[in-house]
């Protein structure tokens, strides 16, 4: 079964993103902020990371570069999850190494095609 990790602070998009998944036969963890993601990644690292922006602790931004910096073997796929939807926050998720982009709030069959675009579903 594929795993993926939802970061988020936000209780209520963390249980919506489970629920989506879940019908996707995906296997969930999740974490309250990028800290708590890293911790998680090191220990056990996922398939795929649905990763929210903005953070308390430890933003998505400054989670993503310490993920790609580590040395975890497997390099999960990082989809990033947002209200922030100018084509700079794009492009600086790209350039930190996010795999792909969904907007907030998202419905099933848009984070399916994502997850389909980065090869996981």
């Amino acid at each position: 079964m594929k795993t993926c990790l939802v970061v988020d602070d936000s209780k209520v998009i963390r249980k919506v993103a489970r629920h989506i998944l879940e019908t996707l036969d995906f296997e969930v963890r999740e974490a309250g902020d990028g800290r708590e993601a890293l911790e998680s990644c090191l220990k056990e690292a996922p398939d795929v990371i649905l990763l929210d922006w903005n953070m308390p602790v430890m933003s998505g931004m400054d989670f993503l570069r310490a993920l790609r910096s580590s040395d975890i073997p497997t390099r999960p796929k990082v989809v990033f999850c947002t209200t922030e939807n100018g084509m700079a926050y794009i492009r600086a998720a790209i350039e930190a190494g996010a795999d792909e982009y969904v907007m907030k709030p998202f419905d099933r069959e848009t984070l399916e095609s994502k997850l389909q675009i980065v090869g996981m579903a």
